[in-house]
């Protein structure tokens, strides 16, 4: 599937994260928000596998398998600031997936700013660290 398909698929995803309130997201517990905004892409149970993962062109990472990838210990600073995504450097390559902090940042603007952003950022690594086999 081309790019063009694939941006289609994924912008509702982004249009829902942009709309989505302050109240609706502070309630969510790291689970809550990996289903709402991961799983479409990184599956149910975070194998890569989701139902939009085949429209891309990348092979979308097994986030079950991070601890493993990296000898043995969780990457809490790096999985933090690949989903935040805000200060991602160009020698790292394109992006393939949303920037969740300016998301999460547009949705939090009125109640909480970047604290709350902090906030669920660090709830979707919490429950990826849970997840590691």
């Amino acid at each position: 599937m081309n790019f063009g398909r694939a941006l289609l698929i994924c912008l509702p995803m982004v249009t829902v994260a942009v709309g989505a309130r302050a109240e609706e997201l502070s309630g969510y517990t790291g689970e809550g928000l990996y289903h709402r905004f991961c799983a479409s892409c990184h599956g149910v149970e975070g194998h890569g596998d989701g139902p939009v993962a085949g429209s891309f062109t990348i092979m979308v990472p097994d986030l079950t398998l991070l601890a493993r990838r990296h000898g043995g210990q969780f990457p809490t600073d790096q999985v933090r600031k690949i989903i935040d995504g805000r200060s991602v450097r160009p020698p790292h390559g394109e992006r393939d997936m949303p920037v969740w902090g300016f998301e999460f940042g547009a949705a939090t603007s009125a109640a909480g700013g970047a604290g709350q952003v902090d906030a669920l950022i660090n709830e979707l690594v919490d429950y990826l660290r849970s997840i590691q086999h």
